[in-house]
């Protein structure tokens, strides 16, 4: 399994060398250019010559491939560069927003797991019932509902007309632990509610797939209580599609922070992004960009070390 783990990194740093090299020319075709709109921004006349001078000044005169190597350079010493609009380094910025994201994107992962996968359970072993047909129509419902429509709903019901809930903003667990409770409430809500009704109907229909098994009816045939067939012996097998799934969730949750930081006015990793694209801060996108395409291959490392737990029947080689 040594082997196959460090395989599986080798192959992670070739395809993170491809991921830099695409996010680096994508963000380079964007329309406009980032210093014009910079000064621009500013109400201040400028001249071709401070244009030219801010260009030199951050490197955007120099050829592309230059550009990408300097780039990667910062990178692999852990400097990603300065902002053209804020002239801070962004590596602060990181420091101070990744958090803010990784705590509404794990609490939001842990709801879709142990709540999507024990209702999804649930329903499958109550095929039929009007049980599942509820636990079913709640699936579908979220898989249909968009998450920026339900921040609107959520934020105009429970924010401006019951006063329940802020309707903006972000306050750090350390500051004040009620009001960051209250704050992430909503956008955990917009978070969570798609990958737990992605986890319903998904371990239902996987649960009924294994259900239906010679070795499940041979559990059932030696008068093995339901608890233990389920837990011991369908679950498993029936979680491998689920994790699967899981992993693309735990990478789609991040990236889906984008529109609901936006929506609630949380300063994280999503919102940075945004501004920096509408800004064509080539640095704040070129670094939101690479941390987002590393979160979703350590994802992939994970969901495939977890199959061999899952199933002893896989070999790592």
């Amino acid at each position: 399994m040594g082997t196959y783990i460090v395989r599986r990194i080798l192959q992670m740093i070739l395809i993170m060398l491809l991921v830099t090299i695409l996010v680096f020319l994508m963000v380079r075709l964007l329309p406009g250019d980032p210093i014009r709109m910079f000064l621009s921004s500013q109400s201040t006349e400028f001249t071709q010559e401070q244009l030219d001078l801010l260009h030199h000044q951050y490197g955007l005169d120099k050829p592309i491939p230059v550009q990408y190597l300097e780039w990667m350079k910062g990178v692999l010493t852990g400097d990603l560069g300065r902002s053209i609009i804020t002239q801070q380094k962004i590596i602060n910025d990181i420091k101070r927003r990744l958090p803010i994201t990784f705590e509404l994107g794990i609490i939001a992962f842990a709801l879709s797991i142990f709540i999507g996968i024990p209702i999804g359970v649930i329903a499958a072993i109550r095929r039929g019932s009007w049980l599942d047909n509820v636990l079913t129509g709640f699936g579908n419902l979220g898989i249909c509902m968009p998450s920026f429509w339900l921040g609107i709903l959520l934020i105009y019901l429970l924010g401006y007309k019951l006063d329940w809930l802020p309707i903006f903003g972000f306050t750090s667990i350390t500051k004040d632990a009620s009001m960051n409770l209250r704050q992430i409430i909503m956008p955990v809500i917009c978070l969570g509610l798609a990958p737990i009704a992605t986890g319903i109907r998904l371990t239902r229909s996987s649960m009924l797939e294994v259900l239906r098994q010679d070795y499940i009816r041979t559990a059932w045939s030696k008068g093995l209580r339901e608890r233990m067939i389920i837990i011991k012996h369908a679950l498993k097998n029936g979680l491998l599609p689920v994790v699967t799934v899981k992993g693309m969730t735990l990478a789609g949750i991040v990236g889906g922070s984008v529109i609901i930081e936006t929506v609630f006015s949380i300063p994280g990793m999503g919102r940075l992004a945004v501004e920096g694209l509408f800004a064509h801060d080539y640095p704040i996108v070129q670094a939101t960009l690479l941390i987002g395409g590393t979160v979703t291959l350590g994802a992939n490392l994970l969901v495939d070390l977890s199959y061999g737990w899952l199933d002893p029947r896989i070999r790592y080689r």
